[in-house]
């Protein structure tokens, strides 16, 4: 299943902190929780599902600095998109947990 990391900066804000759109963000991710995971990082926040509703989700996000007054927003994007096996956040991490342990 495809995997996004996605990082959305808002530009030109009053203030250099950027939780309070992060915050806003997750909130229109929870109500998207059925058809997509998604976890938060310290440095940005992951989303696995379909890819096109990804991109669709992706884009919602997006507008989100807008609707809060931003004028700019840079978002940056990267997809994990393996179709030889089925792949998950969860099943990544597991994979290296294993790597891990094993030496």
């Amino acid at each position: 299943m495809p995997i996004a990391d996605i990082t959305i900066i808002p530009v030109g804000t009053e203030s250099p902190s950027v939780s309070s759109y992060v915050a806003k963000i997750h909130h229109v991710l929870k109500k998207h929780e059925d058809r997509v995971k998604y976890q938060l990082t310290p440095m940005n926040t992951l989303i696995e599902g379909e890819l096109p509703v990804l991109f669709e989700i992706i884009q919602e996000l997006h507008e989100v600095p807008f609707e809060k007054g931003a004028k700019r927003v840079a978002t940056n994007i990267r997809i994990d998109d393996r179709r030889d096996k089925v792949s998950t956040m969860e099943g990544k991490l597991k994979a290296v947990q294993a790597k891990i342990d094993a030496e």
